[in-house]
């Protein structure tokens, strides 16, 4: 089992940038995979990027080039840096860690992309 625990969204104006952190309460050195998925309102949760512990990244189309996942092990977090952000990432951002085919998920944390 894991908590995980979201922080570091907010309002911030097109073309801004956010850096999302997600604390675990355990080890993540274990964990093959962790993620970041968004909801915006109406829409299905969506992935957005996801790194493997031996650092391996992917990311949605959507995203790519603006987005960076990362990881600290030694801190039991992982990271998404947001640059040029556009109205279209408003969402509801979520952590997510996949434990021998268990999902865990955040609270959310929220973030909009507004003028």
């Amino acid at each position: 089992q894991v908590q995980l625990v979201e922080s570091g969204g907010g309002l911030v104006q097109p073309g801004g940038s956010l850096r999302l952190s997600c604390a675990a309460s355990r080890s993540i050195s274990s964990i093959h995979i962790m993620a970041w998925y968004r909801q915006a309102p109406g829409k299905q949760r969506e992935s957005v990027a996801s790194i493997i512990s031996a650092g391996l990244t992917n990311y949605a189309d959507s995203v790519k080039g603006r987005f960076t996942i990362s990881r600290d092990n030694a801190k039991n977090t992982v990271y998404l840096q947001m640059n040029s952000l556009k109205p279209e990432d408003t969402a509801v951002y979520y952590c997510n860690a996949a434990i021998y085919g268990v999902n865990y998920w955040g609270q959310g944390t929220q973030v909009t992309v507004s003028s």
